[in-house]
C-alpha cells in the first residue's frame, strides 16, 4: 500500500511540475507574441519612413534634372511625357 501512496505522490508531483511549467511557458509565449507586435509596428514604420525618403528623393532628382541637370534628361522628358498622358487621360474623360 505504501508502494502505491510513493506513485501518487511521484505523480502529484510530476504534474505540479509540468502544470508550472506551463504555466511558466504560456507567460514566455504572451512575451514573445508581445515582442512581435513590436516588432512588427516599428518594422512598418521604418518601412513608411523609406518610402517617404525614397519619394523625396525620387522629386529631388527630377527637380534637379529640370534645373538643367544633364545626368537625368532622359527621365526627367519621361517623367514630363508621363505626366502630360495622364493630363489627356483625365482631359479624355472629362469631355465624356
Amino acid at each position: 500500500m505504501s508502494e502505491l501512496v510513493q506513485i501518487v505522490d511521484s505523480l502529484e508531483n510530476k504534474i505540479s511540475k509540468l502544470l508550472h511549467k506551463i504555466t511558466v511557458l504560456h507567460q514566455a509565449n504572451r512575451k514573445l507574441e508581445d515582442e512581435l507586435v513590436a516588432i512588427r509596428n516599428e518594422k512598418e514604420s521604418v518601412n513608411n519612413t523609406v518610402s517617404d525618403w525614397e519619394e523625396k528623393y525620387n522629386s529631388l532628382k527630377l527637380a534637379n534634372s529640370m534645373l538643367g541637370s544633364s545626368t537625368n534628361k532622359t527621365e526627367a522628358k519621361l517623367k514630363i511625357n508621363s505626366l502630360i498622358r495622364d493630363l489627356d487621360h483625365c482631359i479624355a474623360q472629362l469631355s465624356e
